[in-house]
């Protein structure tokens, strides 16, 4: 039986080679039957079969064994690529993913039996023989020369002497036809089945020959008890290259050197087992004294980890605070100084670990990015157009917590975008537009947040058929459609139930999707807009924060408490006098700069006593394209709080999105202003109802 490590650790490399091998047959596809593609496939097939056999997980071994085999006929130019091999292949990757959940609980009873099937009559429609025939004669592209090994990566070598009834085999065998081979092999060093990884390459070998001795022995090769590599001896008629180039095929195999043995004849035998020794003590000092460089850490670890560092700036911040009040009461000497510098010291310190932590959650987007070039692919051929699907800025990275809600408003902008928005190639040809619209998925750093656009070379979005749809669907009377402006009636594809489609499929027509991709973007304190232009295309922005655990927020006083806006809804901050503020139709307005801002009172919302003296503070808050001001006692400044969570106690309140603690100790608590601009948002569209009745 294997531990649950070691089961968590084939899934984690089964989900890497899938998508290894989804993304290159995209490739194939693309570009026809590039060797090097062909050869990655391959490998991670056969990466998978070997440690699939070992776990013991049949239906995956047989799946990837006549994969394996299909890809060895491309290899050998037996076999062409053709849309319906590339077919096939994503039904067999699409089986392979449902047999992974079946290992994990969260399927069963996956039948592969049709899809080995299809794959063996694609073998069959080009001649290959038997189903079951084993791959003739692999033709491996040329491995890396030692010498080109990639900075820093050395090749494993072993001087290896060999026992006197070990050479007599060797000299029946060479009798027999057959040469023997010293094969050293590497490892790499963050390799997490070392065990397996051995497996496979005696598995591999031995299609090709008689292993006759391993060093260290292979009990313990099987195991994993062995440092950056080994060496195994072969007997095999193959040639040196063929041997290396079957080595290499075989995932994280650092370097293979394979040497002729030659027997050499007059040497005392009390000097050779002396020169054994010694190369066996050699061998054995060296493997496994290299720092590894990498570890696995559980993402709960991480998690606490995160907390604890919120709790040290919290701290941090109350230190400041003692500082400044220490100061202002005993003025300046050795021991004021001595303290000031100690918590200079401790907040950079502080910082510091704050950033190392939310770069330790960091994952590259390319999580989320690579699963769509499939699913934009598939669709295409679906609904029957051409799709040039660009990404760019896969590396970019974001906290796991923000990657993992990202994905399913990226599915649902990507379909829209295919949907409805790229013509087919014929139209595309008819207005002067290349046959395969253009769909571009783009990711950039922009200050202190991420910037996730999308843009495709389509139709565009007419507003009055938006406006002519709205009002068929009574989100807007004919009055209202009449006075709306152009961008208001475009921002009524986020309105719940709102679609342009004529007809319900299962790809749109349902009127669920962009509603949403807004409330799910929102909810991580993100935002999404969009520009279009009819006839030339759509851009939609989504802007991300670099974590949910940490944020800057605007401080401000209602009575005696303190509130917090997140920076990433306020816009500004202003100041009027109550003279300036109008009222229409008991609404609070207040004109800026030739614009109508609706206000509200913070005091009216949480039922607080309110010290307002003179001039009124307003902090403007903005939540897709809706503003309002909100109105408080005063403004203190910028800071830096950590999120905490209400506690299922007080639950959800309304107008409240949690707390975070001061530097004096007290809470302050986080306004929710999304749900702010919501709520104002909907009392004003309200208000245009009635006034239009």
């Amino acid at each position: 039986m294997f531990t649950g490590e070691e089961i968590a650790i084939y899934l984690e490399e089964l989900e890497e080679k899938i998508q290894a091998i989804n993304d290159n047959v995209l490739l194939l596809e693309r570009e026809g039957g590039s060797p090097e593609v062909i050869q990655e496939i391959f490998r991670a097939a056969h990466t998978i079969k070997g440690s699939s056999a070992v776990m013991g997980y049949e239906k995956i071994t047989s799946l990837t064994h006549e994969i394996e085999n299909l890809f060895d006929l491309l290899r050998q130019g037996k076999m062409e690529v053709s849309e319906n091999l590339v077919n096939v292949l994503f039904e067999a990757l699409d089986a392979l993913k449902l047999l992974k959940d079946e290992i994990t609980g969260a399927g069963g009873g996956v039948d592969v039996s049709a899809v080995i099937e299809k794959l063996r009559s694609c073998r069959a429609g080009c001649g290959a023989g038997e189903p079951g025939a084993a791959p003739a004669g692999p033709e491996l592209p040329p491995a890396p020369a030692a010498d080109e090994l990639p900075a820093g990566r050395s090749a494993y070598r072993l001087e290896l002497e060999l026992e006197e009834a070990v050479e007599e085999v060797v000299r029946e065998a060479e009798v027999r036809g057959f040469q023997a081979y010293q094969v050293d092999i590497g490892i790499d060093r963050g390799c997490q089945m070392k065990g397996v990884r051995a497996f496979l390459i005696f598995e591999t070998l031995q299609q090709a020959g008689e292993i006759i001795k391993s060093v260290p022995p292979a009990e313990d090769l099987q195991e994993g008890r062995y440092g950056e590599g080994f060496t195994v001896v072969l007997l095999t008629r193959e040639d040196a290259g063929q041997v290396r180039d079957l080595v290499f095929s075989i995932a994280e195999v650092s370097s293979v050197e394979v040497r002729p043995i030659k027997l050499r004849s007059g040497e005392q035998p009390a000097a050779r087992e002396a020169a054994g020794q010694q190369a066996r003590k050699e061998a054995n000092a060296s493997p496994g004294r290299e720092n590894i460089k990498t570890v696995r850490v559980d993402v709960q670890k991480l998690d606490t980890l995160m907390n604890l560092v919120g709790e040290l700036v919290i701290d941090r911040t109350r230190l400041d605070r003692f500082v400044e009040v220490f100061e202002s009461r005993y003025g300046s000497d050795d021991l004021v100084e001595n303290i000031v510098e100690i918590s200079n010291h401790l907040g950079q310190v502080t910082g510091d670990l704050q950033e190392e932590i939310m770069k330790a959650r960091m994952l590259p987007v390319a999580h989320v990015f690579n699963r769509l070039p499939r699913m934009v692919r598939d669709l295409a051929h679906k609904l029957g157009k051409e799709v040039d699907f660009i990404i760019e800025g896969r590396e970019t990275e974001l906290d796991r917590n923000v990657i993992e809600v990202i994905g399913d408003p990226l599915i649902h902008l990507l379909r829209n975008a295919v949907d409805h928005g790229i013509e087919p190639p014929e139209e595309r040809v008819r207005l002067g537009k290349p046959r395969a619209g253009r769909l571009l998925l783009k990711a950039a750093y922009v200050e202190s947040q991420i910037v996730i656009t999308l843009s495709d070379d389509g139709r565009g979005m007419d507003p009055e058929k938006i406006r002519q749809r709205a009002v068929e669907k009574g989100l807007l009377t004919p009055e209202q459609a009449a006075r709306a402006g152009e961008r208001e009636v475009l921002d009524l594809i986020f309105a719940p139930g709102f679609s342009t489609a004529s007809s319900v499929s299962d790809i749109s027509g349902r009127g669920v999707g962009m509603d949403i991709v807004r409330n799910q973007i929102e909810q991580i304190n993100g935002s999404v807009e969009f520009t279009t232009t009819p006839g030339r295309g759509t851009t939609f922005t989504i802007k991300l924060p670099l974590t949910l655990a940490i944020i800057r927020a605007l401080m401000v006083t209602l009575g005696d408490q303190v509130y917090a806006f997140p920076l990433t809804n306020v816009l500004e901050t202003l100041t009027f006098k109550p003279g300036e503020i109008q009222r229409v139709r008991h609404a609070e307005v207040v004109v800026v700069r030739g614009q109508v801002l609706p206000l509200v009172r913070l005091a009216h919302l949480f039922q607080e006593k309110s010290r307002e003296e003179g001039r009124l503070s307003v902090v403007v808050l903005g939540s897709g394209d809706k503003k309002v001001g909100v109105v408080v006692d005063r403004l203190i400044g910028e800071q830096e709080i950590v999120i905490k969570s209400l506690g299922g106690y007080l639950g959800q309140v309304p107008g409240l999105s949690g707390a975070t603690i001061l530097g004096d100790g007290k809470v302050a608590l986080i306004v929710d202003a999304r749900a702010i601009v919501k709520e104002v948002g909907v009392e004003d569209a309200a208000l245009e109802v009635s006034r239009a009745g």
